[in-house]
């Protein structure tokens, strides 16, 4: 047996006993108002099913018909982000990963392209001294800032023991391991840029990380923000397969006019926006990847009851095969059209900086 084979079965034992006593567990009751705004008048945009890792449960994400903010509803507990993000990121299922995301700990040369245009964003407004890349795991985009600008010290934040990896390495300076929530009374008044990279929409409380911000900001700092954009076209074209709904571990959606309003009552000034560069060109690509790893034969994974015979494995790496030239054409297709992408509302995301304002008196 395999080493991955010999991991999954160790695991088998935990995950079963876990599941054995429901998913519904996982879940914090219903809300009945939006967490944004607090309007009741609330729609269905989303039913799914966990399209990444396959692990039992299933996920609805509701819209505010008033303010259009969308959410994950009911939201995980969190026992239950700790079951699904388990084995996501590092571990048994970070290869399988790794084909519909940014490699977190090298990237790739697309990935170096957006980081380096993101800090080169930044750095058209200011040349901040100490910058905070919060959500850094390995530490990715300090280590491309850097080439950008090097006379910047970069330090990282992440809950995972990633960035005390990053540390090591030497992509970041300082290694600040927890919760930004948690860190920003010791971190205060320290630095005078931060990132947030795909971060909010997995925080439980994107209002609350934005006040750290604010906190651990200088007066005049930058705080640079991409997010998935919920109000792109691809969300209503491809539906439940479009991978920025990634559930169940996005639980917010922030539209753009929502994130701008919040950040000027927080006492920030708005100075960029930008739906063109951020936007990633892989909507196809991983709209059929995800559907075909909805349809193929089921991998071994220890949340499943047994594991697959040999028959099923041989198909299951049989129609992986050939269906490899469709999602390759796919992938064709997101580059050919990312031009138009970038220009439209079919852009995936989105990048807002803004600028801490002095304190009030």
């Amino acid at each position: 047996m395999s080493p991955t084979a010999e991991a999954v079965a160790d695991r088998r034992p935990v995950y079963l006993t876990e599941l054995a006593q429901g998913t519904a567990r996982f879940h914090e009751p219903r809300r009945a108002a939006c967490p944004w705004c607090g309007s009741t008048r609330l729609r269905t945009r989303l039913r799914t099913t966990d399209l990444l890792q396959h692990k039992p449960g299933s996920f609805t994400v509701d819209e505010c018909r008033g303010c259009g903010h969308a959410f994950q509803n009911p939201r995980l507990t969190p026992q239950g982000l700790n079951f699904y993000y388990r084995d996501f990121y590092d571990g048994l299922h970070a290869r399988r990963i790794d084909r519909v995301r940014v490699d977190r700990v090298h990237g790739t040369r697309d990935a170096d392209r957006r980081a380096a245009a993101a800090a080169r964003a930044l750095f058209r407004l200011a040349e901040p001294e100490s910058w905070l890349d919060v959500g850094t795991g390995h530490g990715h985009f300090p280590a491309v800032a850097k080439q950008v600008h090097p006379y910047t010290a970069y330090d990282g934040l992440d809950v995972g023991d990633a960035v005390e990896q990053a540390r090591r390495d030497g992509r970041v300076e300082e290694a600040h391991r927890g919760l930004l929530t948690d860190l920003a009374p010791r971190l205060a008044g320290r630095y005078d840029a931060m990132s947030m990279f795909h971060y909010l929409e997995h925080c439980l409380d994107p209002r609350e990380e934005l006040k750290a911000a604010h906190r651990v900001l200088r007066p005049g700092g930058h705080l640079l923000i991409e997010l998935p954009d919920p109000e792109s076209h691809y969300a209503r074209v491809l539906g439940r397969w479009w991978l920025s709904y990634f559930q169940p571990q996005h639980l917010h959606f922030i539209p753009l006019t929502n994130l701008r309003t919040e950040l000027r009552a927080l006492g920030y000034t708005v100075v960029a926006v930008d739906r063109a560069e951020p936007h990633v060109p892989h909507d196809l690509a991983a709209a059929c990847a995800l559907l075909l790893g909805h349809w193929l034969p089921g991998a071994d994974e220890p949340w499943r009851s047994a594991a697959p015979g040999s028959l099923q494995r041989r198909l299951r790496t049989l129609l992986t095969s050939a269906s490899a030239p469709l999602v390759g054409a796919a992938q064709a297709a997101d580059r050919a059209l990312a031009p138009l992408a970038r220009r439209t509302r079919f852009a995936n995301a989105y990048r807002v900086i803004a600028r801490r304002d002095a304190d009030r008196p």
